[in-house]
């Protein structure tokens, strides 16, 4: 199995980031001393960034830096010429000294931005990053300020390591914030049995993620299927990868009810073909012009996607849990490469939610229903075992049948750890234990009218994950909520007695959020009492404080989270809004508004 190079699948250039170092404009003695000091802190900057941050496509992020140091208003407007025409999405000013702060500042009032102000004595970079920043708030434009908590010599060319953290954290963020803009959403089918999250609000993605809405009816994929509307030698060859890869598993429905060895051959035939149709839904495919299919080959240039499957399309025809599971894994029979996001029942808010944690982490999401709490005293009673370790306190049970990303099983390693990687640090080896980790359980009938296959995994324990969500609220718009935790294993004999009290055929983690004591986080109870929907996204890592500051850049407020306070990262307007940091959050969005709603 391959790893592909790296593609840009949009149409579109990638973002990148601007770096405009700002300087005193007085000449004469001022400016000209500190012309190369200001150029190399940009230099720096870009370097850092360049040599840290890939796109989730694996391209790296490209910086591009002002022609001049800014001094004024001039110097200013052809920096924002130049990054118009070079494709920037992403401001970062640098400067070690003194400046003219609302002459110098950026005033694009989409593009997320940030100054960082050098910690010397020499000059007073501190004293601009103060002032500029209080014209961005005055002005409405919102910033991240960013200073070091040591002071630094002023020929010093190194980056402090709690500038350097900061720098990357508000570059990755407005990274996703650029790269989502003047996307699409594909919403194949509508509304899902009555799910919210599948009524697609329009109004939402256009003022807040800058995005656009794209629809098409399930019977497309049928007349795809068909019409062959396909590529025919790329559908053989990965009938024949998922006939020699996908383990199917055992059959749980009853005799009477079960397809015959030909009828499941022939599903197995129309998932691939809805896996590989679904996806040339998405981005196109230039394979379809040569058959003749040019409107088709061009796609919906969607960044995420949705399938509303149940029911007008699971009662008759086999589900898109082989689709859904294998589109959002990092690999599939073309080789590994970076997952795409597809939503199950068409849940446009928990897709958006995947796109936010693929954006910030370049990884696989894990689409689930937030489906049990168990109690320490009733896994007791249930299975005569108790929970011990991280899950001593309680587990939430996550698990769906449809769009939870092979990656998720936890076969792939970070120093002897299982964990979910960047699609190009994932060997062949570990895509391969991620597929022998799976098994593809023939549908519950009693579910799935039309058949299908499920995928099933164990997600292994020891995995730091953070589980979020975004909904929508009337009155008040969407809000995200948080849950930093681990995956856990269970002891020996008591997964599998849990597990056969719903569905054993879906895939299935146990998620042990970190508890503070406090709020939603009192317990783990309260965290399954408090989620705001029937469905949640776990991506790998502690990223709770990195969907922080995206939710900022995108005016989103966090309704619940569990983020250490030192470890949240806002733009300074935040700090004006009220010594309560989460109330100063909501007022702060509620006044300035989705980010492009003006």
């Amino acid at each position: 199995m391959k790893v592909n190079e790296p593609v840009n699948r949009l149409v579109g250039g990638l973002a990148k980031v601007g770096i405009r170092p700002a300087i005193d404009g007085r000449r004469r003695g001022i400016r000209e001393s500190l012309e190369e000091q200001t150029m190399n802190m940009a230099k720096a900057a870009a370097r850092l960034i360049s040599e840290n941050l890939r796109h989730s496509n694996g391209m790296p992020v490209e910086c591009v830096i002002a022609d001049t140091c800014i001094g004024g208003v001039a110097e200013a407007a052809k920096c924002a010429e130049k990054f118009k025409l070079e494709g920037v999405g992403v401001s970062l000013t640098v400067t070690p000294c003194w400046c003219y702060g609302s002459e110098t500042m950026d005033m694009d009032p989409h593009m997320p931005k940030a100054v960082w102000g050098f910690n010397g004595t020499e000059r007073p970079g501190a004293v601009y990053l103060a002032a500029v920043l209080a014209a961005h708030n005055q002005k409405g434009i919102p910033a991240f300020g960013i200073y070091g908590k040591d002071v630094q010599d002023s020929g010093y060319a190194s980056i402090p390591e709690d500038v350097a953290q900061k720098l990357l954290q508000f570059a990755k963020a407005g990274i996703a914030v650029a790269d989502m803009r003047g996307k699409s959403y594909l919403s194949m089918g509508s509304v899902s049995m009555g799910i919210a999250g599948s009524i697609v609000n329009e109004q939402f993605f256009q003022d807040y993620l800058g995005m656009r809405n794209e629809y098409v009816d399930m019977s497309e994929l049928i007349r795809r299927i068909e019409e062959e509307v396909y590529d025919e030698e790329e559908f053989q060859r990965a009938l024949k990868w998922a006939k020699e890869n996908c383990i199917e598993g055992a059959d749980n429905n009853a005799p009477g009810v079960q397809f015959s060895r030909s009828e499941k051959d022939k599903q197995w035939e129309t998932v691939v073909k809805m896996a590989i149709i679904a996806r040339d839904l998405m981005i196109g495919n230039p394979r379809l012009a040569e058959k003749g299919f040019g409107e088709e080959a061009l796609g919906h240039n969607a960044i995420a996607s949705g399938f509303q499957g149940q029911r007008h399309w699971t009662d008759h025809f086999p589900n898109g849990d082989f689709m859904e599971a294998i589109l959002n894994s990092s690999f599939d029979w073309n080789g590994i490469r970076e997952a795409f996001v597809v939503a199950t029942e068409n849940d446009s808010l928990n897709g958006i939610s995947m796109l936010l944690g693929h954006l910030l982490t370049n990884t696989a999401q894990v689409f689930a229903d937030v489906r049990t709490y168990w109690s320490p005293d009733a896994v007791k009673r249930v299975t005569g075992k108790e929970l011990t370790g991280l899950a001593e306190n309680g587990i939430i049970h996550l698990i769906n049948s449809g769009a939870a990303a092979l990656d998720g099983s936890g076969k792939q390693m970070i120093d002897g750890k299982p964990a979910m990687k960047p699609y190009w640090d994932i060997t062949p080896s570990e895509a391969g234990k991620c597929l022998d980790a799976t098994s593809w359980r023939p549908a519950s009938v009693e579910y799935f009218r039309g058949g299908g296959f499920s995928s099933r995994f164990m997600t292994d324990g020891g995995m730091p994950v953070t589980m979020f969500r975004i909904n929508l609220i009337k009155g008040l718009g969407p809000v995200l909520q948080i849950a930093e935790g681990y995956s856990v294993e269970l002891p020996e004999g008591v997964g599998e007695i849990i597990d056969k009290r719903t569905d054993p055929t879906w895939p299935t983690t146990w998620f042990a959020p970190i508890i503070t004591g406090k709020g939603a986080f009192k317990d783990v109870y309260s965290v399954m009492a408090k989620w705001g929907a029937n469905h949640g996204v776990f991506s790998y890592g502690h990223i709770g404080s990195e969907l922080i500051t995206l939710a900022s850049m995108l005016r989103i407020p966090v309704c619940m989270h569990n983020v250490p306070e030192e470890k949240i990262f806002r733009p300074s307007m935040w700090d004006a809004f009220g010594m309560d940091i989460e109330g100063a959050d909501y007022r702060a969005c509620e006044s300035l508004g989705p980010l492009y709603s003006k």
